[in-house]
């Protein structure tokens, strides 16, 4: 069984600009682009990193906007698999 984070491995997702949910469960962040095919293709490479990593994030796109969750529903909390795919997300949103 993987652990949950503890607060000060979350800390730095939160500087990051991840928001941790009242529950404390889930971290969310919305990611903006300067258009939809920006969007869209920054969703289809973090999709790839997801399915590789066998870690899926909760996610909606409406045109140049995406609003995501992340949290591990095995453990009801988040873990390094979250904190792991939080970074990838930041990075492809950067390049």
């Amino acid at each position: 069984m993987t652990d949950k984070l503890t607060q000060d491995e979350i800390k730095p997702l939160q500087d990051a600009g991840w928001t941790l949910s009242e529950d404390g469960d889930a971290i969310t962040k919305t990611f903006e682009f300067k258009n939809f095919v920006q969007a869209f293709g920054w969703m289809t490479r973090a999709a790839i990193h997801a399915e590789k990593l066998n870690h899926h994030p909760e996610w909606s796109n409406v045109y140049k906007t995406v609003e995501v969750a992340l949290t591990t529903h095995d453990v009801d909390g988040l873990t390094a698999l979250d904190a792991k795919l939080a970074q990838i997300m930041d990075k492809l949103a950067a390049d």
